[in-house]
């Protein structure tokens, strides 16, 4: 038997003696000691039911006196049944107690029509006391902080403590969300035990875990120490703050559905959203025919899926992710780290997504080494979370930086593993470098991009700590710097981003405006200092493709204008004329192809070769016969697929404000080609359009690298021709910023 319910079998047998033996009178416990969840300080919630005892008043102060006596907390009422029934249908925090009404002593009879009366009140129209629940709640939120995370947590008031449990508990009683239990009840019981140590070891009432009591309590548990006791408190209070915000889902979705009967019956769509996942009544589920046992990437396509659309994951969902998805293998599948880098990409939302699939036991399938750093605390006024949740916001945050940066990619994927090495001892920067080695091989990422992301976990402090520990007007400070970053202008650029990420990610007194300023001087310094990086060699897979096709670009047919190969992820296309990489970006997006890479080269006069790279949003590839047609008749003008891309956009049209899309231009990085990098809000026809509008200025690609980050996209351009007139430039910039915003004046085709 819990120590808990010994106690609260204590005070029952203490309290029995002191009632008189009267009829018509119960004495009725609620709150703790209702739910036999005393501890050692709790105080005692009582209510003297009664039937119009005239001596109620003499035998309540039979009662109250000796509890007063001993020193024990008391909340007393004096009331009849239909007095007490008023008073919780008036007052949400009174009904909460009531629910849980137990008899002590007296007239049973008494006590369970109590606790009927109130039952039947509390589940007869919860949707008049949800509201006012609601907002108690989230006030208790705002004025205590989440428990997880703070250095001395309240553990009854603060997010995910003892009080939202109790509360998802009163909820269950309307029968809107399932009561606790599992691992929530097992860790609300862990955190009942550490409040009952925290009584005996400061012998008082104290709810607060302070610092100076962390030792004793640990000790008194039985925990290695004061870490190991707050990281098991920690992983309790998120298993719980969880559980309530599903619950409290439930209860929105409840609340929803019933404004919706009173306009019309409900319909239930399912959307595609990616490979094996839709959307199903708001919420994120596995289609029909997805199987998690044989698809080892699906929950993390799922993931990725419900943090770009912001939706939650269906709790049926996860429960099946959960029993049947095996952990990913050494080497990860296809499209597995393109899922991870959306996910990340996706911002805010990515935590509460992250979070979810680490309470279901699914982010060490994806990463062995997080159990190591979940729920590890920093012991540190400046860290806001743990180090686990410190790496979730930081790689939130880098989201961000996505459009600042050449390859975001990296800097979110560095961003969540910058402090994977903490917790080992020694410098944390270089443990976590040789962990972060492990992980990358196993990402399949190339070895270069394996280097940078070392590289940025080993140095991610490097800026921070050199601005404002050195002096930034001696030339030796900047060398350092270049020669720490082996004179990487793209290395060093991630290196602010990520150090801006981890900052926020920390806390307000891990930043301020003249740390943000030294840093982003020392960068400016450090790039001025190692001046023009070197250019990389051009490349282009679309020149070699008619001897590829063993076509003569010369000889092409003018009624047959187009040679189209379908191969594997590949479409290949040889063609005369002019729209040939819109019209081939454009017939993908209508097939739900995502393009994630393309080639050009003019290979004859008046006839172009392009490759485009490109996977299925979702499903399986179209047939390529039919996408061969669709080509066909879009080169020769007969498929309209500005208009039909048009309509299939407005019907995935995002929700909230869109940033602006942004231009960055490129001098230095190709051979021969401009670069210009666009970054915009990520939709269906974005690189069609974009296309049809650099065709419309007359500006040839070479090549194009297409990102998606959440729900961004980083495509870059590298442009063939002149482009240092500031007029040329400005020229084809606007008409890029037209087509990304969505003004398709000049992206016809």
């Amino acid at each position: 038997m819990r120590s808990s319910a010994q106690l609260s079998d204590a005070h029952d047998r203490w309290l029995a003696e002191l009632l008189p033996p009267v009829a018509g009178v119960a004495l009725v416990a609620v709150g703790s000691l209702g739910r036999r969840e005393c501890v050692t300080h709790s105080d005692l919630d009582l209510v003297l039911l009664h039937t119009g005892q005239p001596r109620v008043r003499e035998i309540a102060e039979a009662v109250w006196y000796p509890i007063w006596d001993s020193g024990t907390g008391l909340d007393h009422a004096v009331r009849t049944v239909d007095e007490a029934v008023q008073v919780a249908r008036k007052d949400v925090k009174a009904a909460l107690g009531l629910l849980d009404a137990r008899c002590v002593a007296g007239d049973r009879s008494l006590a369970d029509s109590l606790g009927q009366a109130v039952r039947d009140a509390w589940r007869s129209n919860p949707a008049r006391w949800l509201g006012e629940l609601r907002e108690l709640t989230d006030a208790r939120w705002q004025a205590n902080g989440e428990l997880a995370f703070l250095l001395e947590p309240d553990l009854k008031e603060s997010r995910g403590g003892l009080r939202d449990a109790v509360t998802l508990r009163a909820i269950g009683y309307a029968q809107l969300v399932d009561p606790p239990r599992g691992a929530v009840r097992e860790a609300y019981w862990w955190l009942l035990d550490v409040r009952d140590a925290l009584h005996r070891s400061s012998g008082r009432g104290l709810d607060r875990l302070l610092l100076s009591e962390q030792d004793a309590v640990a000790e008194s548990l039985g925990c290695g120490d004061a870490d190991d006791l707050m990281r098991r408190v920690s992983d309790a209070a998120r298993t719980i703050a969880h559980a309530a915000d599903n619950g409290w889902r439930q209860v929105d979705r409840w609340l929803a559905s019933r404004r919706r009967l009173r306009r019309r019956r409900p319909v239930q769509t399912r959307r595609p959203l990616a490979d094996g996942v839709v959307e199903q009544t708001d919420e994120v589920v596995l289609a029909r025919d997805a199987d998690p046992a044989v698809d080892p990437a699906l929950a993390l396509r799922v993931a990725a899926a419900a943090a770009t659309s912001r939706l939650p994951v269906g709790r049926g969902t996860l429960d099946r992710l959960s029993a049947h998805s095996p952990p990913l293998p050494d080497v990860w599948p296809e499209g597995a780290l393109r899922s991870l880098v959306t996910l990340l990409g996706a911002g805010s939302a990515t935590v509460e997504v992250w979070e979810s699939f680490d309470r279901a036991g699914l982010i060490e399938r994806w990463i062995p080494e997080w159990g190591r750093v979940r729920s590890l605390p920093q012991r540190n006024a400046v860290h806001r979370f743990t180090v686990d949740r410190h790496l979730v916001e930081a790689a939130a945050a880098a989201a961000n930086h996505t459009r600042r940066v050449s390859r975001p990619d990296l800097l979110l994927l560095a961003a969540l593993l910058h402090d994977i090495g903490k917790g080992l001892g020694g410098d944390h920067s270089a443990k976590g470098a040789e962990i972060a080695r492990g992980i990358v091989v196993r990402w399949g990422l190339p070895e270069a991009d394996q280097d940078v992301i070392v590289r940025l976990v080993a140095q991610h402090l490097l800026l921070a700590d050199t601005a404002t520990r050195r002096d930034l007007d001696d030339p030796a400070t900047l060398q350092f710097v270049a020669d720490s970053v082996a004179g990487d202008h793209e290395i060093l650029d991630l290196l602010h981003a990520l150090t801006e990420s981890d900052a926020a990610a920390t806390g307000p007194a891990a930043w301020s405006g003249w740390k943000e300023r030294l840093v982003a001087d020392l960068v400016r310094r450090t790039h001025e200092l190692m001046g023009d990086g070197p250019a990389p060699a051009a490349e282009s897979l679309a020149a070699g493709l008619p001897a590829a096709l063993g076509v003569d670009p010369a000889g092409l047919d003018p009624e047959q204008p187009a040679v189209v190969k379908v191969d594997g992820d590949r479409l290949m296309v040889l063609a005369s004329g002019e729209h040939l990489l819109s019209a081939a970006a454009g017939v993908l997006a209508l097939h739900r192809m995502d393009v994630y890479a393309a080639d050009a080269a003019e290979v004859a006069e008046k006839a172009t070769a392009v490759v485009l790279r490109a996977a299925p949003r979702f499903g399986t590839p179209p047939d390529p016969e039919l996408l061969i047609a669709d080509l066909r008749r879009a080169l020769r003008g007969g498929l309209r697929v500005g208009e039909q891309l048009s309509h299939r956009e407005a019907a995935e049209a995002p929700s909230g404000p869109v940033r602006p899309p942004r231009v960055v231009w490129l001098h230095d990085v190709a051979t021969d080609a401009t670069v210009l990098e666009l970054r915009a809000a990520d939709r269906r026809g974005l690189l069609y359009r974009v296309a049809a509008a650099l065709e419309s200025v007359a500006a040839p690609v070479r090549a194009a690298r297409v990102s998606t980050f959440g729900a961004d996209a980083v495509d870059a351009f590298y442009l063939v021709g002149a482009y240092a007139d500031p007029l040329r430039r400005a020229e084809v910039e606007r008409a890029v910023l037209a087509a990304a915003s969505g003004a398709d004046a000049a992206a016809t085709a």
